[in-house]
């Protein structure tokens, strides 16, 4: 009975995952796929979503600065309705307007090189996404 938090792109998925408590995040792992090959993004994600139990899922929606909805975030939107086809467990949509440019501060912060950066932002985009979603899940409870 766990969270996930998704970060897409057109080429990594950013999985990030919650304790059993569904408190904290920490990101999972990163699945890598060919140009928006959705399908096999969701392939290699359905067997994390069994054997971890999850519960919700919270994919990231990449709005624009003045709120409109572009591009990046009608891939957000199909693929939803893909997984959705997939799996019967709730997916919420966080807005994640500079997720990803806090990842890259965050790692910068850690001094992590440009090479080793590359390889984890997109898992701890993932993580601010779903710290985002468990917020959210603590107000409906107040």
């Amino acid at each position: 009975m766990r969270y996930l938090g998704l970060d897409l792109g057109t080429k990594t998925l950013g999985v990030a995952i919650t304790d059993k408590t569904r408190t904290i995040a920490s990101p999972l792992k990163v699945i890598r796929f060919k140009k928006e090959d959705y399908s096999k993004a969701i392939d290699e994600l359905l067997p994390i979503l069994k054997s971890y139990e999850i519960t919700a899922i919270a994919l990231g929606l990449p709005k624009n600065m003045d709120n409109s909805l572009g591009f990046a975030s009608s891939r957000s939107l199909e693929f939803k309705k893909m997984l959705e086809a997939k799996t019967s467990i709730p997916i919420t949509l966080v807005d994640e307007r500079l997720s990803t440019m806090e990842a890259e501060n965050i790692l910068l912060d850690a001094d992590l090189s440009r090479d080793k950066r590359k390889k984890v932002i997109d898992g701890v985009a993932a993580v601010l996404i779903l710290e985002t979603f468990i917020k959210m899940e603590e107000n409906k409870d107040e």
